[in-house]
Protein backbone atom coordinates (compact mmCIF):
# COMPACT_ATOMS: atom_id res chain seq x y z
CA UNK A 1 0.00 0.00 0.00
CA UNK A 2 1.44 3.27 -0.77
CA UNK A 3 1.90 5.91 1.68
CA UNK A 4 -0.73 8.74 1.68
CA UNK A 5 0.57 10.95 4.54
CA UNK A 6 3.49 11.95 7.07
CA UNK A 7 2.42 12.20 10.32
CA UNK A 8 4.78 14.78 12.17
CA UNK A 9 4.58 14.38 15.75
CA UNK A 10 5.84 16.51 18.34
CA UNK A 11 4.58 17.39 22.01
CA UNK A 12 4.54 20.48 23.66
CA UNK A 13 7.76 22.15 24.60
CA UNK A 14 8.14 23.39 27.88
CA UNK A 15 7.67 27.22 27.51
CA UNK A 16 4.53 26.23 25.81
CA UNK A 17 3.32 24.11 29.29
CA UNK A 18 4.50 27.39 30.88
CA UNK A 19 2.58 29.73 28.79
CA UNK A 20 -0.61 27.72 28.93
CA UNK A 21 -0.51 27.76 33.26
CA UNK A 22 0.48 31.30 33.08
CA UNK A 23 -1.16 33.00 30.00
CA UNK A 24 1.63 35.71 29.30
CA UNK A 25 5.61 35.09 29.02
CA UNK A 26 5.85 37.53 31.74
CA UNK A 27 3.35 36.10 34.24
CA UNK A 28 5.32 33.27 33.69
CA UNK A 29 8.94 34.77 33.81
CA UNK A 30 7.35 36.31 37.01
CA UNK A 31 6.59 33.05 38.29
CA UNK A 32 9.77 31.44 37.78
CA UNK A 33 11.47 34.78 39.71
CA UNK A 34 9.39 33.93 42.62
CA UNK A 35 10.25 30.41 43.00
CA UNK A 36 14.11 30.71 42.49
CA UNK A 37 14.11 33.66 44.66
CA UNK A 38 16.77 35.14 42.29
CA UNK A 39 16.08 36.90 38.93
CA UNK A 40 19.32 36.09 37.35
CA UNK A 41 19.16 32.75 37.97
CA UNK A 42 15.31 32.35 36.39
CA UNK A 43 15.98 34.78 33.88
CA UNK A 44 18.52 31.93 32.44
CA UNK A 45 16.05 29.75 32.66
CA UNK A 46 13.08 31.61 31.13
CA UNK A 47 15.21 32.02 27.95
CA UNK A 48 16.58 28.43 28.30
CA UNK A 49 13.61 27.54 27.74
CA UNK A 50 12.32 29.85 25.15
CA UNK A 51 15.87 28.62 22.98
CA UNK A 52 14.53 25.33 23.73
CA UNK A 53 10.93 26.24 22.54
CA UNK A 54 12.18 28.07 19.04
CA UNK A 55 14.91 25.47 18.51
CA UNK A 56 11.70 22.93 18.11
CA UNK A 57 9.74 24.79 16.46
CA UNK A 58 12.30 25.83 13.92
CA UNK A 59 12.90 21.99 13.28
CA UNK A 60 9.06 21.40 12.83
CA UNK A 61 9.04 24.19 10.65
CA UNK A 62 11.84 22.40 8.25
CA UNK A 63 10.51 19.07 8.66
CA UNK A 64 7.37 20.49 6.79
CA UNK A 65 9.66 22.60 4.02
CA UNK A 66 11.62 18.76 3.42
CA UNK A 67 8.57 16.90 2.97
CA UNK A 68 7.05 19.72 0.32
CA UNK A 69 6.65 17.87 -2.78
CA UNK A 70 7.34 14.62 -1.35
CA UNK A 71 4.56 13.79 0.29
CA UNK A 72 1.50 14.96 1.80
CA UNK A 73 1.89 15.91 5.48
CA UNK A 74 -0.09 17.04 9.11
CA UNK A 75 0.98 17.71 12.56
CA UNK A 76 -0.39 15.66 15.80
CA UNK A 77 0.36 16.53 19.18
CA UNK A 78 1.38 13.63 21.50
CA UNK A 79 -1.41 14.58 23.89
CA UNK A 80 -3.63 13.31 21.26
CA UNK A 81 -1.72 10.03 20.03
CA UNK A 82 -3.98 7.67 22.27
CA UNK A 83 -7.35 8.56 20.29
CA UNK A 84 -5.29 9.41 16.70
CA UNK A 85 -6.55 6.69 13.87
CA UNK A 86 -3.12 5.44 12.19
CA UNK A 87 -3.28 3.59 9.06
CA UNK A 88 -1.19 1.55 7.10
CA UNK A 89 -0.62 4.58 4.63
CA UNK A 90 0.82 6.69 7.35
CA UNK A 91 4.45 6.88 7.83
CA UNK A 92 5.50 8.51 10.99
CA UNK A 93 8.36 11.53 11.77
CA UNK A 94 8.57 12.07 15.81
CA UNK A 95 10.38 15.36 16.24
CA UNK A 96 11.72 15.40 20.22
CA UNK A 97 13.62 13.83 22.34
CA UNK A 98 14.28 10.29 23.08
CA UNK A 99 10.95 10.05 25.44
CA UNK A 100 8.65 11.25 22.64
CA UNK A 101 9.74 7.99 20.33
CA UNK A 102 9.15 5.86 22.88
CA UNK A 103 5.85 6.92 23.73
CA UNK A 104 4.83 7.36 20.34
CA UNK A 105 5.83 4.03 18.76
CA UNK A 106 3.54 1.65 20.87
CA UNK A 107 0.34 3.93 19.26
CA UNK A 108 1.41 4.29 15.59
CA UNK A 109 0.63 0.44 15.06
CA UNK A 110 3.53 -0.87 13.00
CA UNK A 111 3.96 2.23 10.73
CA UNK A 112 7.49 3.25 9.90
CA UNK A 113 9.21 5.42 12.40
CA UNK A 114 11.38 8.52 10.90
CA UNK A 115 13.01 9.95 14.72
CA UNK A 116 14.43 13.40 14.34
CA UNK A 117 16.62 15.06 16.63
CA UNK A 118 15.01 18.73 16.74
CA UNK A 119 18.52 20.12 18.72
CA UNK A 120 22.17 17.81 18.71
CA UNK A 121 23.54 20.61 21.10
CA UNK A 122 20.60 19.69 24.01
CA UNK A 123 19.68 15.89 23.21
CA UNK A 124 21.85 13.16 22.88
CA UNK A 125 19.48 11.21 20.76
CA UNK A 126 20.14 7.67 21.30
CA UNK A 127 16.66 7.02 19.15
CA UNK A 128 17.04 9.77 16.65
CA UNK A 129 19.37 9.20 13.82
CA UNK A 130 17.97 11.69 11.68
CA UNK A 131 18.36 16.11 12.03
CA UNK A 132 15.83 17.90 9.80
CA UNK A 133 17.85 18.34 7.03
CA UNK A 134 18.86 14.53 6.22
CA UNK A 135 15.06 13.29 7.52
CA UNK A 136 13.99 14.00 3.53
CA UNK A 137 16.17 11.31 2.16
CA UNK A 138 15.01 9.03 4.95
CA UNK A 139 11.28 9.78 3.95
CA UNK A 140 12.11 9.26 0.64
CA UNK A 141 13.64 5.74 1.33
CA UNK A 142 10.34 4.82 3.31
CA UNK A 143 8.17 5.42 0.37
CA UNK A 144 10.43 3.84 -2.38
CA UNK A 145 10.45 0.90 0.00
CA UNK A 146 14.19 0.90 0.52
CA UNK A 147 14.69 2.18 4.16
CA UNK A 148 16.63 0.18 6.63
CA UNK A 149 13.91 -0.42 9.66
CA UNK A 150 15.01 -2.28 12.67
CA UNK A 151 12.25 -3.67 14.61
CA UNK A 152 11.63 -3.61 18.69
CA UNK A 153 9.65 -5.82 20.58
CA UNK A 154 6.96 -3.97 22.57
CA UNK A 155 5.39 -5.37 25.92
CA UNK A 156 1.78 -5.35 26.73
CA UNK A 157 -0.57 -5.61 29.80
CA UNK A 158 -3.73 -7.01 29.29
CA UNK A 159 -6.73 -6.66 32.15
CA UNK A 160 -9.53 -9.38 32.70
CA UNK A 161 -11.85 -7.11 31.49
CA UNK A 162 -10.07 -6.66 27.93
CA UNK A 163 -8.34 -3.05 28.72
CA UNK A 164 -5.23 -2.80 27.08
CA UNK A 165 -1.56 -1.05 27.44
CA UNK A 166 1.79 -1.15 25.34
CA UNK A 167 5.44 -0.35 26.23
CA UNK A 168 8.18 0.67 24.25
CA UNK A 169 10.68 0.49 27.07
CA UNK A 170 8.74 -0.99 30.38
CA UNK A 171 5.77 -1.37 31.94
CA UNK A 172 5.38 -0.60 36.03
CA UNK A 173 3.21 -2.73 37.95
CA UNK A 174 2.20 -1.00 41.70
CA UNK A 175 1.27 2.00 43.67
CA UNK A 176 0.64 5.79 42.15
CA UNK A 177 2.09 6.61 45.15
CA UNK A 178 5.34 6.01 47.32
CA UNK A 179 3.30 3.56 49.35
CA UNK A 180 3.87 -0.17 49.22
CA UNK A 181 2.06 -1.96 46.73
CA UNK A 182 0.34 -5.19 47.46
CA UNK A 183 0.27 -8.38 45.07
CA UNK A 184 -0.06 -11.55 44.51
CA UNK A 185 2.46 -12.72 41.77
CA UNK A 186 2.82 -15.75 39.62
CA UNK A 187 5.18 -16.90 37.39
CA UNK A 188 7.04 -20.22 36.27
CA UNK A 189 4.66 -22.33 38.20
CA UNK A 190 4.81 -20.88 41.27
CA UNK A 191 2.84 -18.00 43.26
CA UNK A 192 3.33 -15.85 46.17
CA UNK A 193 2.02 -12.80 48.17
CA UNK A 194 4.63 -9.82 48.10
CA UNK A 195 4.79 -6.37 49.50
CA UNK A 196 7.27 -4.11 46.97
CA UNK A 197 8.01 -0.73 45.42
CA UNK A 198 6.52 -2.19 42.45
CA UNK A 199 7.43 -4.69 39.96
CA UNK A 200 9.48 -3.39 36.79
CA UNK A 201 8.95 -5.41 33.14
CA UNK A 202 11.39 -4.08 30.16
CA UNK A 203 12.13 -4.80 26.66
CA UNK A 204 15.26 -4.99 25.47
CA UNK A 205 14.60 -1.06 24.57
CA UNK A 206 14.11 0.04 28.12
CA UNK A 207 17.34 -2.19 29.23
CA UNK A 208 19.26 0.86 29.39
CA UNK A 209 16.85 3.09 30.99
CA UNK A 210 15.10 2.45 34.05
CA UNK A 211 15.96 -1.43 34.58
CA UNK A 212 19.77 -0.28 34.39
CA UNK A 213 18.56 2.01 37.76
CA UNK A 214 17.78 -0.84 39.48
CA UNK A 215 21.00 -2.87 38.74
CA UNK A 216 23.41 0.38 39.45
CA UNK A 217 21.53 -0.05 43.00
CA UNK A 218 22.07 -3.57 43.63
CA UNK A 219 24.95 -3.63 42.33
CA UNK A 220 26.56 -1.31 44.70
CA UNK A 221 24.91 -2.86 47.40
CA UNK A 222 26.68 -5.99 46.44
CA UNK A 223 29.87 -4.44 46.73
CA UNK A 224 28.98 -2.39 49.85
CA UNK A 225 28.03 -5.77 51.49
CA UNK A 226 31.01 -7.67 50.20
CA UNK A 227 29.52 -9.54 47.14
CA UNK A 228 30.26 -10.85 44.03
CA UNK A 229 31.71 -7.57 42.99
CA UNK A 230 29.71 -7.45 39.71
CA UNK A 231 29.19 -4.33 37.95
CA UNK A 232 25.73 -3.04 36.79
CA UNK A 233 26.63 -4.25 33.17
CA UNK A 234 27.17 -7.84 34.47
CA UNK A 235 23.54 -8.52 35.07
CA UNK A 236 21.49 -10.18 32.47
CA UNK A 237 19.79 -8.03 29.77
CA UNK A 238 16.23 -9.06 27.57
CA UNK A 239 17.05 -10.51 24.22
CA UNK A 240 15.59 -8.75 21.12
CA UNK A 241 12.10 -10.86 21.61
CA UNK A 242 12.09 -11.08 24.98
CA UNK A 243 11.46 -9.45 28.29
CA UNK A 244 12.71 -9.05 31.61
CA UNK A 245 10.83 -8.40 34.93
CA UNK A 246 12.39 -7.21 38.14
CA UNK A 247 10.84 -6.70 41.84
CA UNK A 248 11.76 -3.46 43.57
CA UNK A 249 12.68 -3.35 47.05
CA UNK A 250 10.52 -6.81 48.55
CA UNK A 251 9.48 -6.72 51.71
CA UNK A 252 10.25 -10.25 53.75
CA UNK A 253 7.46 -10.51 56.13
CA UNK A 254 5.13 -13.75 57.78
CA UNK A 255 2.58 -12.51 55.05
CA UNK A 256 4.78 -11.30 52.29
CA UNK A 257 7.15 -13.62 50.47
CA UNK A 258 10.07 -12.04 48.16
CA UNK A 259 11.23 -15.68 46.26
CA UNK A 260 9.68 -14.37 42.69
CA UNK A 261 11.69 -11.27 41.99
CA UNK A 262 13.37 -11.77 38.12
CA UNK A 263 12.39 -13.83 35.68
CA UNK A 264 12.49 -14.10 31.79
CA UNK A 265 9.51 -13.66 29.53
CA UNK A 266 9.39 -14.87 25.98
CA UNK A 267 5.95 -15.14 23.70
CA UNK A 268 5.61 -18.50 25.48
CA UNK A 269 5.45 -17.32 29.31
CA UNK A 270 3.41 -14.77 30.86
CA UNK A 271 3.56 -12.90 34.16
CA UNK A 272 0.47 -12.53 36.26
CA UNK A 273 -0.35 -10.22 38.93
CA UNK A 274 -3.12 -9.98 41.24
CA UNK A 275 -3.85 -6.73 42.89
CA UNK A 276 -4.67 -7.01 46.72
CA UNK A 277 -4.30 -2.64 46.83
CA UNK A 278 -8.23 -1.25 47.59
CA UNK A 279 -7.06 1.74 45.83
CA UNK A 280 -4.34 3.38 43.72
CA UNK A 281 -3.14 0.54 42.12
CA UNK A 282 -1.59 1.10 38.62
CA UNK A 283 -0.42 -0.03 35.37
CA UNK A 284 1.61 2.74 33.46
CA UNK A 285 4.27 2.60 30.46
CA UNK A 286 7.67 4.14 29.52
CA UNK A 287 7.52 6.61 32.77
CA UNK A 288 4.36 8.17 31.67
CA UNK A 289 1.48 7.96 34.49
CA UNK A 290 -0.99 9.63 32.52
CA UNK A 291 -0.97 6.25 30.39
CA UNK A 292 -1.90 4.04 33.37
CA UNK A 293 -4.82 1.33 33.93
CA UNK A 294 -6.08 1.26 36.87
CA UNK A 295 -4.76 -2.11 39.04
CA UNK A 296 -7.49 -2.20 41.95
CA UNK A 297 -8.55 -5.06 44.18
CA UNK A 298 -9.48 -7.57 42.42
CA UNK A 299 -8.08 -6.68 39.19
CA UNK A 300 -5.57 -9.22 37.20
CA UNK A 301 -2.97 -8.26 34.75
CA UNK A 302 -1.22 -10.63 32.40
CA UNK A 303 2.27 -8.93 30.89
CA UNK A 304 4.49 -10.47 28.05
CA UNK A 305 5.75 -9.65 24.67
CA UNK A 306 3.22 -8.01 22.45
CA UNK A 307 2.34 -9.36 18.88
CA UNK A 308 3.00 -6.01 17.73
CA UNK A 309 6.49 -4.35 17.38
CA UNK A 310 8.24 -0.79 16.61
CA UNK A 311 9.75 -0.39 13.38
CA UNK A 312 12.18 2.39 13.42
CA UNK A 313 13.93 4.01 9.90
CA UNK A 314 17.48 3.64 10.85
CA UNK A 315 20.25 5.72 8.84
CA UNK A 316 21.43 3.75 5.96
Amino acid sequence: MPFEYAIIIKSKTRYEALLEQFNTAGQAKFYLQRKAGKTDSSDAEFEEYAQEHRRIEAAVAQVQRELTGVVKSKIVDRAFLPSFLFADSHLVIVVGQDGLVANAAKYVRGCPLVAVNPDPDRYDGVLLPFRPDTCRAAVQRVLAGRAAVREHQLAEACLADGQRLLAFNDLFVGAASHVSARYRISFGGSTEEQSSSGILVATAAGSTGWLSSVFNMTAAVEDFAGGFGRTADSYPRPTAHELLFVVREPFLSKRTQCDLVAGRLDADERLQVESLMPAGGVVFSDGVEADFLRFNAGAVVQIGPAAEVARLVQVG
